[in-house]
């Protein structure tokens, strides 16, 4: 049965590296959901964190074949439950809107959003959640029109206190005996 699954991937700071990872999907026909990409707590380490919608067969082999990239650290993959997960998304609407009356403030209000920046024709939103509430926000909002929309990748960190430090040295000692 599909599920949901988080995609933790750390690489050495090289080009491609991620275009690598994506024909691993493309060759497989597996839609990424989203992706959000970052330099990570060790330097020149870089995080990405992709949302596929597969079986855990498919994943664990998605997992193993991309960790057979040179440059790629470690590759792990999650539940919902098994992480902490954000996204942010932005709405831009019409000044004219929010002062028209008080409902799109009531809205912004019930769902904890919060207004980012006021220009002189429109104002931005800003709301961080799953992607089910910034979906929800949309759906009310959207009536009083949305100039703009967007939303990030989700990030995750795992619920597991298994740090990449603790990853890094246990590689580096595989390594060391295998020499």
């Amino acid at each position: 049965m599909k599920k949901r699954y988080t995609l933790s991937i750390f690489t050495e700071n090289v080009v491609g590296i991620l275009n690598r990872v994506n024909g691993i999907f493309t060759r497989r026909k597996i839609n990424i959901e989203s992706i959000a990409a970052s330099e990570s707590e060790i330097k020149d380490v870089y995080r990405y964190t992709m949302v596929v919608e597969v079986t855990e067969e498919e994943i664990r082999k998605i997992a193993l074949q991309i960790e057979k990239q040179i440059e790629v650290i470690t590759a792990t993959y999650y539940l919902d439950s098994d992480i902490v997960y954000q996204e942010i998304a932005l709405y831009k609407m019409s000044n004219d809107v929010l002062l028209a009356g008080g409902n799109v403030e009531k809205i912004i209000r019930l769902h904890q959003a919060r207004i980012l920046s006021v220009e002189k024709e429109f104002t931005v939103i800003e709301k961080t959640g799953h992607q089910e509430e910034t979906h929800q926000l949309f759906k009310e909002l959207k009536p009083y029109g949305i100039l703009e929309f967007v939303r990030s990748g989700r990030v995750a960190i795992a619920k597991p206190m298994q740090t990449l430090s603790s990853i890094v040295n246990e590689l580096e000692n595989l390594t060391e005996e295998a020499n």
